[in-house]
């Protein structure tokens, strides 16, 4: 810890400091315990999947792609260089200084030894005080090369750069990968033995390396001793200007040179050429870039792992549910039971409460259907068990009053059969065209309308009257519904047809249409003997019946059941209850025991 956390941990108070303790005891413990979570879970016990894979390799791949173009596009090869070439270009100056002040020869000056030309036109190498065989101011040389020497010695070595120095007329004066004191031993470095051609790999990463120089470079070719005019910056400089230059050798690596004229007074002396050694420039950048690799290695183990924990917290739960999808399409007896994910708050949670609610359902739809058809089973075998006496009983009957009897009996059933198969069937049918039909906007004042004047068209004296109530209501469509007018007109025939059986022949039907809100309320209201509060929820139950004993087989005891099927289809409620008698109250519940006005069926209805 620094002083400052090492301060703020003594004052904190006993409580802090116990929190913080237990949190890192929780957080070990954590770490210790994954391990054996990994042992007990099994993530990939079924090996990778599909899915898996791919997130893997997506993740690596992106991961690859940055990588790659951080080796590609980072400055830091361009940028070495451009230091490189100042960092010459400094010591070059500083060096070309030195030398001119102190190694520098005045032309001007002829200076000559008549012995020592002697010697040398006998061809005898006399040695001089200076330890050289003539004296470089009589061969008129521009810069004294045992003066240069000892400057250039010390200020070069430490760099490892190469100098040399050429004269005006580009002749090479002085090399620093050749001089030497006296005394020393001299020593040179051979050329390692030929290898042969380089295998594929290295050869490959030439081909990247060259690819991510992402520029062309002059080649560069070493002249020896020969006149430094080939080099174009030497030939340059010679005129007074210093010039850099970045050029590659035949291994491909980079070589920095910087040409820097010798100048006194304004008169050029000289050119010093500072080039740095092949290599140096690309083993820095190979070893930045093998910093990187390593770091993307660790990276690509990270992304990796984390990816594998990924793909296990969204492809392990989806086998899971695909399996157990498939448990629930192949089960015949057993119900399978959906693994619940809903406590994850993603799409998985989300698919998994949705498989859930998908599967009730499912089971539910398959419990309605098997009751749907014990009920019809039950429905039909009484008809049939009635139809099977009448015939059996018509041979043996003595008299003709006792067979049209028995008629009576037979073409009764039928009808009922036929009442029965046909409600069944549009029973059937009703959450599949419901389902399969679009909903549209449906005025159901209009509607009204229309099915109560058809009633009362086909009024006869024995049966009640149809009363339409609609109340007014502010706006252009105040009871426009968005459903399926020909179901919803078969909701109101039914309830009308219900009505006016239990209503006696001088009564009347009354429809009273209300906006309540945000929806729409349709009250059919009869005026016969009501329902008893125990049945107000059974009438709707399907083939339930209570009518008088002489009604008995009219009607199949599904209308009303279907009746509800198709407002809850639309989103509304259907329900009954009780008028209450004349001078009682109009609230729902307040009717006196053995006392009603009739029955009334409500329909409410979201309004469009």
């Amino acid at each position: 810890m620094t002083a400052e956390t090492d301060r703020s941990w003594h004052q904190a108070d006993s409580s802090t400091k116990e929190r913080v303790r237990r949190a890192v005891r929780i957080g070990f413990a954590r770490v210790k315990r994954f391990p054996g979570w990994i042992a007990e879970h099994r993530p990939f016990r079924h090996g990778f999947s599909s899915l898996t894979r791919r997130i893997v390799v997506l993740n690596l791949i992106g991961l690859a792609i940055l990588v790659s173009g951080i080796l590609y596009l980072n400055q830091f090869r361009a940028g070495l260089i451009d230091a490189k070439v100042q960092s010459l270009l400094t010591q070059g100056e500083i060096i070309a200084r030195a030398i001119a002040a102190s190694a520098g020869v005045d032309t001007n000056e002829v200076q000559v030894d008549p012995e020592k030309l002697l010697e040398i036109e006998l061809g005898q190498a006399g040695a001089g005080d200076d330890g050289t065989a003539f004296s470089n101011n009589s061969l008129g040389f521009t810069i004294d090369p045992e003066r240069a020497a000892p400057i250039l010695r010390p200020l070069v070595k430490p760099t490892g750069s190469r100098a040399r120095i050429y004269n005006r007329d580009g002749a090479l004066i002085l090399d620093s990968d050749t001089f030497y004191s006296r005394g020393e031993v001299l020593r040179y470095d051979l050329p390692p033995p030929d290898t042969g051609e380089p295998d594929a790999l290295s050869k490959f990463w030439q081909a990247i390396t060259s690819r991510m120089r992402q520029y062309e470079l002059p080649p560069y070719t070493e002249i020896g001793g020969a006149n430094g005019k080939a080099y174009p910056e030497v030939a340059t400089a010679l005129t007074g200007t210093s010039v850099p230059i970045v050029r590659v050798n035949d291994k491909g690596e980079v070589v920095v040179s910087v040409a820097v004229p010798v100048q006194r007074m304004r008169a050029v002396l000289g050119v010093l050429l500072l080039s740095t050694r092949g290599g140096d420039i690309d083993n820095i950048v190979a070893a930045e870039r093998w910093s990187i690799f390593r770091v993307s290695l660790f990276a690509g183990a990270v992304t990796f792992v984390l990816s594998l924990i990924l793909a296990n917290t969204i492809a392990g739960p989806v086998q899971r549910l695909a399996a157990a999808a498939e448990r629930v399409r192949h089960s015949v007896r057993a119900r399978a039971e959906i693994p619940d994910f809903t406590d994850r708050s993603d799409e998985i949670g989300h698919l998994s409460g949705a498989l859930r609610d998908m599967t009730n359902a499912l089971y539910r739809r398959i419990d309605a259907i098997e009751s749907f058809a014990a009920d019809v089973a039950h429905e039909l075998k009484n008809p049939l068990t009635s139809l099977r006496s009448a015939t059996e009983t018509l041979p043996l009957a003595k008299t003709d009053e006792s067979r049209e009897r028995l008629l009576e009996i037979i073409q009764h059933d039928v009808r009922r059969l036929d009442r029965l198969i046909s409600d069944i069937s549009d029973a059937s049918r009703l959450d599949a065209e419901l389902a399969r039909e679009d909903a549209k906007p449906v005025s159901m004042d209009d509607l009204l309308r229309a099915t109560v004047s058809l009633f009362n068209d086909i009024h006869r004296d024995d049966t009640p009257e149809v009363v339409l109530d609609i109340a007014y209501a502010p706006g252009p469509h105040p009871y426009r519904v968005t459903g399926h007018d020909s179901r919803l007109h078969q909701v109101i025939v039914n309830l009308l047809e219900n009505a006016i059986s239990f209503s006696p022949p001088d009564g009347r039907v009354a429809v009273v249409v209300r906006r309540i809100g945000p929806e729409i309320q349709i009250a059919v209201e009869d005026e016969g003997p009501g329902i008893p509060p125990e049945n107000l929820e059974r009438v709707f139950e399907r083939f339930y019946t209570d009518r008088p004993q002489e009604n008995f087989g009219q009607n199949s005891g599904l209308g009303l059941n279907i009746s509800r099927q198709i407002v809850v289809a639309h989103g509304g409620r259907l329900y009954a209850e009780n008028r209450p008698p004349q001078g009682a109250g109009r609230g729902k519940g307040d009717v006196p025991a053995g006392m009603s006005g009739g029955a009334r069926f409500v329909i409410r209805l979201p309004a469009a």
